[in-house]
């Protein structure tokens, strides 16, 4: 069995992929960067989250929402999958635990928002750790035309730069053909 399909069986519980999802996997494996338009509800955090298993190094998830963020981090380590995040509703303990299980490499996933990912401090803090992944979720907050734009977004490709162009897989569900423009250019 391939290790894509085991990890999908006996890690997600799932016996076969969502529309899409097999195609932007085997993408992200071959190494290449993806962009995937998938609707809400079409599995679109599998996409990052199945690779991040089979990659030696760390992937990190750009979220704009706490609570998303939070429900994922749950669920990854209901599974046993060294996940957590940094964010401002963590308390001080419990992002100081991130930091250290990040210093001593012991974080399969990482979740961060955007503005503390493009702060000097965090990203002097991942430039030495083996990072595999960046996974850009709600990419459309990248466009200048998209409905949810945040300028944090826009300092996203310096971070991918820091950590040496990092392989990139951009999510969102709304993106029309001039936002996956400005995406793909930026």
């Amino acid at each position: 069995m391939k290790e894509d399909l085991e990890i999908l069986k006996k890690t997600f519980g799932f016996d076969k992929y969502l529309s899409h999802q097999e195609e932007i996997i085997a993408d992200i494996l071959s190494g290449k960067d993806v962009l995937a338009i998938m609707p809400t509800g079409g599995g679109k955090s599998l996409c990052y989250q199945l690779p991040a298993l089979i990659f030696e190094g760390m992937t990190i998830v750009v979220s704009p929402l706490i609570a998303l963020m939070q429900s994922q981090v749950s669920q990854l380590q209901l599974l046993d999958i060294n996940a957590a995040s940094l964010n401002s509703s963590n308390t001080y303990e419990e992002n100081q635990q991130t930091l250290n299980l990040l210093q001593k490499n012991k974080l399969k996933i990482l979740y961060a928002a955007p503005e503390r990912l493009v702060k000097q401090e965090t990203i002097d803090l991942l430039k030495d750790k083996n990072i595999s992944l960046l996974a850009i979720d709600e990419i459309h907050c990248v466009s200048q035309w998209g409905h949810d734009f945040r300028k944090e977004y826009l300092k996203l490709h310096l971070l991918q730069k820091e950590l040496s162009n990092v392989q990139t897989i951009g999510l969102t569900a709304t993106a029309d053909k001039a936002t996956r423009k400005d995406i793909v250019d930026k």
